[in-house]
């Protein structure tokens, strides 16, 4: 394989500058950071493993439920680690309320979104890492926003942490549960906001109680080819499977599709996510969202079977097809059903492996970025 061509991030990757931060959070900080700002306060180091129990293993939000930290304390503790990070503004639910679509609004009135949906075997929570986008998709609710700013990690955390009280608390139907999984499919490109995701799966990754304790197996990061932070992400020794937003198997149509194409090509793109294969042994996951007569050719399943062979044949990849969940008034659309079979038919004759996503929450703005474009 070819070594990596010498590129500079993009401008766009940038986040309006001059904005406030969020206000720091436990999940921001190590266990060992948390102790030193608990002890800078005149505490007892230990009250941070305190409070960093009650938040990751008890999942308590009411400082009143923290009965072991003392009555003077508590507030100060709450106050500089636990500040509110987000407030819901609205939640939806579909699937007969097994699936849970939440607009939240951020401290500076930012508007990101989350979805937790629970299966019989498994619940999956899908979270937000930007306040809008800058990778520009044309078929993209988020994208046609632009981007507002990035999250910080105790943002993104809380996602979860909030939807994990949810399970914990008994408020989806099948009754008490936990989060299993977590995908990086929400509002934003995570690879974009780096620092932050990986302090984010390393908070959802590290041991209770300074962390949530899951499996990074669990957690599925999704980006549109972000080839050095591909490449990085492959160097962090955390085997989280990463999901490549391809599209389109060719430069022509994956420049119009994904703009990051014309600086990433397709080429370099499946090869950075090969080497996070090789490098990780974990399978990568093609996203390829189902455009009627824009990428449903079944020649293009052809290329795209062809172009993933290249790489080798040791099952290093399978294909996610997804119905596209289109944007009111947009003219992207969702495949035929027939075309679709023929695309996975053609695919499947070629040996890639190929799933078609479960489609969940349609009738809720389903698409990523609807619902915050509507409150907006």
């Amino acid at each position: 394989m070819s070594e990596e061509p010498t590129k500079s991030l993009p401008l766009v990757f940038d986040e309006p500058r001059g904005r406030k931060k969020p206000p720091r959070h436990l999940a921001d900080l190590s266990a060992a950071e948390r102790k030193e700002l608990v002890s800078s306060l005149g505490l007892p180091g230990f009250r941070a493993k305190q409070l960093s129990t009650h938040y990751f293993s008890r999942l308590v939000d009411d400082p009143e439920q923290m009965t072991d930290l003392p009555a003077a304390q508590r507030n100060t503790m709450v106050d500089s680690l636990l500040p509110e990070l987000m407030t819901p503004l609205r939640t939806m639910e579909a699937d007969q309320g097994t699936t849970q679509k939440t607009l939240w609004k951020l401290f500076d009135g930012s508007l990101v979104e989350s979805v937790l949906m629970r299966y019989t075997d498994r619940t999956t929570i899908c979270v937000s890492s930007q306040a809008g986008c800058g990778m520009a998709c044309p078929f993209c609710a988020t994208g046609q926003g632009g981007l507002q700013r990035n999250m910080s990690t105790a943002e993104i955390v809380e996602q979860v942490v909030a939807g994990a009280r949810t399970m914990a608390r008994g408020e989806v139907p099948g009754g008490p549960g936990r989060v299993n999984n977590v995908v990086f499919m929400g509002m934003g490109e995570p690879l974009a906001n780096y620092k932050a995701l990986i302090g984010a799966i390393r908070r959802l990754t590290d041991p209770a109680p300074d962390g949530l304790g899951m499996s990074a197996r669990g957690i599925t990061v999704s980006t549109v080819g972000l080839v050095p932070r591909m490449r990085q992400l492959a160097e962090e020794g955390i085997p989280v499977t990463l999901a490549l937003s391809l599209h389109a198997p060719d430069d022509e149509l994956r420049n119009e599709l994904v703009p990051i194409n014309t600086r990433y090509s397709v080429h370099e793109t499946v090869e950075a996510a090969w080497n996070y294969a090789h490098k990780t042994k974990r399978r990568v996951s093609i996203e390829y969202a189902m455009m009627r007569d824009i990428n449903d050719q079944g020649w293009r399943a052809d290329l795209l079977a062809d172009v993933l062979h290249s790489y080798g044949d040791w099952g290093w990849v399978h294909v996610n097809l997804i119905p596209l969940n289109p944007t009111p008034g947009s003219k992207w659309t969702a495949s035929d059903p027939a075309v679709e079979r023929e695309f996975v038919r053609r695919l499947e004759a070629k040996g890639i492996p190929t799933t078609v996503r479960d489609t969940r929450g349609s009738e809720i703005d389903g698409a990523c970025g609807q619902l915050a474009a509507t409150e907006a």
